[in-house]
């Protein structure tokens, strides 16, 4: 075929499909440019930028949803028949899942989930940071270029499908984080966070670089479907043996790939960078790094771990022996950030080593994934249920942790800005406060309680279902008992950390030196709205919606 005919083919059926199905991500570029040429024509002058960008936030998560609806049911009435002509959806387009801007992404729901996920994190963070009044004018145009700038390199992740999109995804979801940590102008922790988060980016980087180079010299290909083929071929001349050069060379790769995922997920050795990044940057952008890179970093984790299963002891092998090592990385990570946590006087130090903890979690249920793959087919075990599950509950967890942990940071936004300070010592006795503080501070314990996992908040309930899954999983091997061991005991440990702030708040006297504020209104509605799907999702029917809606997302990406 000449190349005049494939760019033909290109053109023809690939390229409308791949705008179709990437049109919210090019309403985000869109809104990007727009806040540039803003910049430059000084519009700054004439109306707030701030509205631009929460209108973008706000047509990019409908743009998603709407492609999630179609997705369930390319039939609808009404307001949805609207929608679906508004954005072009067709059945060949975005009703069809595969392979688009030829082969270089993936369409299907697992992706799409996830950037409706993030764009709705998207909307309520720009929605904080009116409230907040984070940035300020001058800086306005620079912080949400940056911020939306990282989101499309996370909705990218979501669905990556070749080696060098997934480096892609990660660079462009870390280099605006490098400069959203300094952002807090004229503070040296700002600065010394934002140093130790290039070194250590770039060092990460330099290991996934290689790690990738390894894997696509050895294999010959880096398109993530083809690598299990390609595996087979080069593992079962060798088998995965010590005496294989092979096997070990591209066991090396692997284990680098996911030293660069781990840096994202900032999971322990990989977390140094995490404390000193959130202390020195805002309580905003602490909030930015600590939802919706995880939510990323975890699509990008679990496609590239599904892009080496298949059948085949070897395979098998391989998928057993990874599982062990994120079941060891979700021991260490939970059990350093919650002892770490303990000793902390700063909140968002505390919170930064609870999302170490919280990202152990979260790896529990994949390292459980990996251990039911490597089963055999045909064995006494539903394979297929068990899998899904273990993969339903990470996303159920992170649907839930999104909520969680916004509203938590947002809370320590919210009375930084009145008192000037995050640290515990002086949030004792705001519980004394005015209505809306109080509001805020309840917020705080309900958001703190369901960290913990404490029932019938939505964090018990994503922890059960994460726990559940790492039992069923001891079944195929003993090892996996003794991280759903560590997890019970972490969970038990990780509350005296939050009660203890929550004892300064709720029982401690204030200073009397302290002068008296009053928050608006705003603030205590909005902590409302992103606390209370915390409180549903653990004790309501959505629990029961949001967990089929999850169990069916991982069906459909599972083999």
């Amino acid at each position: 075929m000449s190349a005049r005919e494939i760019l033909n083919q290109v053109v023809s059926h690939d390229l409308p499909r791949s705008l179709e199905i990437f049109a919210p991500e090019l309403c985000l570029c869109g809104t990007i440019l727009f806040l540039l040429l803003a910049k430059m024509w000084r519009w700054d002058r004439k109306f707030p930028l701030h509205i631009p960008a929460l209108l973008g936030a706000m047509l990019v998560f409908i743009g998603v949803f709407t492609q999630f609806i179609f997705l369930k049911s390319t039939s609808g009435s009404g307001i949805l028949t609207s929608l679906y002509s508004l954005w072009h959806l067709s059945p060949t387009g975005v009703g069809t899942d595969g392979p688009y801007f030829t082969g270089l992404m993936t369409h299907d729901l697992f992706a799409v989930f996830l950037r409706l996920t993030l764009s709705l994190f998207l909307v309520l963070f720009t929605a904080l940071t009116m409230i907040t009044g984070v940035p300020d004018k001058e800086d306005t145009q620079d912080f949400y270029t940056l911020i939306f700038g990282a989101t499309l390199g996370m909705m990218l992740a979501t669905g990556a499908n070749h080696l060098l999109v997934l480096f892609l995804a990660i660079e462009m979801m870390s280099l605006p984080g490098y400069m959203l940590i300094a952002f807090h102008k004229g503070q040296r922790r700002a600065s010394e966070g934002a140093i130790k988060y290039v070194v250590y980016g770039a060092g990460a980087a330099g290991v996934m670089l290689y790690g990738i180079s390894l894997i696509a010299g050895l294999l010959g290909t880096a398109e993530l479907p083809a690598l299990v083929s390609r595996a087979i071929l080069v593992l079962d001349q060798g088998g995965l043996t010590q005496n294989s050069s092979v096997a070990l060379t591209l066991l090396l790769g692997i284990l680098m790939v996911l030293a660069g995922l781990a840096f994202k997920l900032a999971l322990v050795p990989f977390h140094f960078w995490c404390p000193d990044a959130f202390e020195g940057a805002l309580s905003e952008v602490a909030a930015f790094l600590s939802v919706a890179s995880k939510v990323a970093s975890f699509a990008l984790l679990v496609r590239f771990l599904l892009a080496f299963q298949g059948h085949g002891a070897v395979l098998q092998e391989l998928s057993l022996l990874l599982g062990l090592v994120l079941g060891v990385a979700g021991i260490i990570s939970t059990s350093y950030g919650n002892l770490a946590a303990y000793q902390q006087t700063n909140l968002k130090r505390l919170l930064a080593y609870s999302t170490i903890a919280q990202s152990g979690y979260m790896v529990m249920a994949v390292s459980a994934m990996m251990v039911f793959l490597s089963v055999p087919v045909g064995t006494v075990l539903d394979l297929s249920t068990e899998t899904a599950k273990s993969l339903e509950g990470m996303i159920y967890y992170l649907v839930v942790y999104l909520f969680m942990n916004l509203s938590a940071f947002a809370c320590v936004a919210l009375i930084r800005n009145e008192i000037a300070s995050e640290e515990i010592q002086d949030w004792r006795g705001l519980f004394k406060g005015d209505i809306t503080t109080r509001v805020v501070c309840v917020c705080l314990a309900l958001n703190f309680f369901s960290l913990v996992g404490i029932p019938p908040l939505g964090g018990f309930f994503a922890k059960f279902m994460i726990f559940n899954a790492v039992y069923t999983a001891g079944a195929v091997h003993w090892f996996l008992w003794v991280v759903l061991g560590f997890g019970a005991l972490n969970t038990v440990l990780s509350a005296f950390y939050y009660f203890r702030v929550l004892r300064a708040v709720f029982l401690e006297e204030p200073d009397r030196d302290r002068k008296r504020f009053h928050l608006q209104g705003a603030a205590g509605v909005f902590l409302v709205m992103t606390t209370l799907p915390v409180i549903v999702l653990g004790a309501s029917p959505l629990m029961a919606d949001l967990s089929e809606t999850a169990r069916w997302v991982a069906t459909s990406l599972l083999p």
